[in-house]
């Protein structure tokens, strides 16, 4: 289909309005603050379980006793059991940090669970979304580097 019929068909297809969002330019990564926000599904391994309902987990960046909380038999856990950072690439930005490749690593990263049976587009753009960003704004991140699981 060309690009011309594809816009006919579609001119009168409904569509949410974000209206405008202001845009800023982020430092560059040397002086960055850097967060990892993934879509694992992570809780503390102390016992912490996701509830319906719940957005997302913030956890210190030095944890890495997490456990994924995805149950689905059909989820393929084999690159996450053999090295974290597949998902989870804390080290990564530690490393990245210490030679001066980014400023700094945040002091949280966020995980979100994907399988949210209550959770819509409003939630997320209205609730747990602007939840979040205060959060890595409060924590001056400039950049978050996303992992979806």
């Amino acid at each position: 289909m060309a690009t011309d019929d594809i816009l006919r068909t579609n001119a009168t297809t409904e569509a949410f309005d974000f209206g405008t969002t202001p845009a800023t330019v982020a430092p560059p990564l040397s002086q960055a603050r850097v967060a990892i926000v993934t879509t694992a599904g992570f809780h503390h391994a102390d016992g912490g379980t996701w509830v319906e309902g719940q957005g997302f987990v913030a956890f210190d960046a030095a944890d890495r006793a997490l456990t994924l909380a995805h149950a689905s038999t059909n989820f393929d856990r084999t690159g996450l059991l053999a090295d974290l950072n597949v998902v989870y690439p804390a080290d990564r930005l530690e490393e990245m940090a210490a030679e001066g490749v980014i400023g700094s690593v945040a002091s949280q990263h966020l995980s979100f669970m994907g399988a949210q049976p209550d959770h819509v587009l409003e939630t997320l753009r209205l609730d747990t979304g602007p939840q979040a960003a205060a959060l890595l704004r409060a924590d001056g991140v400039d950049v978050a580097i996303l992992t979806p699981v």
